[in-house]
């Protein structure tokens, strides 16, 4: 499928974007462009990597002038490029719109016009039920991707979005915070000890993507199931592994914040389909005609249950443990504390 083929990332000098760079680094793809706004991050990937594969964009998903550039000859498209920290969209609402909604408009409006063969587009659990406006501007996102899916020949471009849950160590995320926190003899600070999380490594939330650019369709919402955990819980268990003691202090919910996470609606979980590690929420492909839908509903419809934080698998303190041992990044922090 990707033999000689050339992939854009928008985003990718993001975590996510440089995890599906390395998962596809040696993959048969002729050449891997890096599309992103930080010369300094790029800078570094280049460094890095010294890969004659990789290719580095300078430019802004708000700038369709600059996507159109980095998108000539293109062949597939992974679509990360967001603002994604919940408290700073709170405050810059706008920002967002101009990013996540506005911006991937362009690059799917782009990518229509060179013909690119697929795009897969990269979501998150807060578009679901969305109460921020990080997760409203995703959501809409998600509207303007299922449309431009619907508006388009799926044999010359195939449009389609994947939803994923916390992703385990990212920038920003958690578990850096606690790892920090007790490098710094700091309590550790909880926003609700019961609040739940899904819980997924980067390598899980990859494969989602691999199997998004090989099996979706148009239109199509590829959601990876997931564990999930309190926060409480998580907190006792890189305590546990750090093997220290340190008080956890209870700050509160923050701007924007849900007690729980959901990856699939009601509506999308009573449509969707079973596909084992994951869940595919076909394209509503609906007309116009509302008087269709007037005269009868769907029973079903208020049966169904949503597929969130709370009612997924829920892991223990030595579950999370394991999960958080598979990581990376917490190996080699867990090594350098215990050779301080």
């Amino acid at each position: 499928m990707f033999d000689d083929k050339i992939l854009l990332i928008t985003g990718g000098t993001g975590s996510f974007g440089n995890a599906v760079m390395n998962k596809f680094l040696d993959k048969d793809f002729k050449e891997i462009r890096i599309f992103s706004r930080d010369e300094k991050k790029q800078d570094d990937m280049r460094k890095k990597y010294f890969n004659d594969k990789l290719k580095f964009y300078i430019g802004d998903v708000r700038d369709r002038n600059s996507i159109r550039d980095a998108m000539y000859g293109v062949d597939f498209v992974f679509h990360a490029a967001a603002l994604k920290q919940v408290p700073s969209c709170e405050f810059f609402p706008m920002e967002a719109v101009k990013t996540n909604i506005v911006g991937t408009d362009n690059v799917l409006s782009v990518a229509i016009e060179q013909g690119i063969k697929k795009v897969v587009c990269l979501s998150t659990d807060k578009a679901a039920y969305p109460i921020n406006a990080m997760g409203i501007s995703k959501a809409m996102m998600e509207k303007v991707i299922v449309a431009k899916a619907r508006d388009v020949d799926s044999d010359r471009t195939t449009i389609c979005c994947t939803r994923y849950g916390n992703v385990m160590a990212s920038r920003g995320s958690v578990i850096p915070l606690f790892i920090n926190q007790i490098k710094e003899g700091k309590p550790l600070t909880v926003t609700d000890p019961e609040m739940t999380r899904f819980l997924m490594s980067l390598d899980e939330a990859v494969d989602l993507v691999v199997e998004a650019f090989k099996y979706a369709k148009a239109g199509d919402i590829w959601v990876q199931k997931s564990v999930a955990s309190t926060i409480k819980e998580l907190a006792q268990a890189v305590l546990e592994l750090f093997e220290v003691e340190a008080p956890v202090k209870i700050i509160g919910t923050r701007h924007g914040e849900k007690q729980s996470e959901t990856l699939l609606t009601k509506e999308e979980y009573i449509v969707s389909e079973d596909k084992g590690a994951y869940y595919r929420v076909p394209c509503d492909n609906r007309s116009l005609n509302y008087d269709k839908y007037m005269d009868e509903g769907d029973a079903k419809l208020s049966s169904s249950e949503e597929y969130n934080s709370n009612n997924t698998k829920i892991l223990t303190v030595s579950e999370i443990k394991e999960k958080l041992m598979t990581l990376g990044y917490v190996r080699k922090e867990l090594e350098a504390w215990r050779n301080r």
